[in-house]
This record gives structure tokens, sequence and C-alpha cells, in this order.
């Protein structure tokens, strides 16, 4: 049995919501080991001059912090 961790991670990108996502999990494996997964909570686009300017995502990222196998 493996115990796990939620944290709630904001991520963006000007290219896309993908792009933003995996911007997420590029720099949350930076600090966080074994993510086991991403749920994206929210998506939301900035706007300029009527072109989307920036994507952002609100995500929950889970990791193990210990396994008890």
């Amino acid at each position: 049995m493996a115990v796990l961790k939620v944290v709630e991670i904001l991520g963006n990108s000007t290219v896309s919501f993908e792009d933003a996502v995996q911007n997420v999990v590029t720099e949350a494996s930076k600090t966080l080991k074994d993510i086991r997964s991403v749920y994206v909570q929210d998506m939301q686009v900035t706007v300029t001059d009527n072109a989307i300017s920036e994507y952002r995502v609100n995500t929950k990222v889970c990791f193990g912090i210990m396994d008890m196998d």
C-alpha cells in the first residue's frame, strides 16, 4: 500500500493547454518524486488584442510519499 499526497499547482504556456500541463509536470518533477497523476481542475486563457495570449491550468498533482510494500 502506498501513501499519496496531492498538491495544487498552477501552470501556464503561450502555446497550448497541453503545453501548460506539461510545464506543470516538468517543473513539479524537479522537486516531487514518484508523480502518479495530474488532474486538470480548471482551464483559463488570457486575451490580448482579441487573441489568446496565454493558456493557464489549475492542476492537482498526486505523488507517492511512502511505499509500504
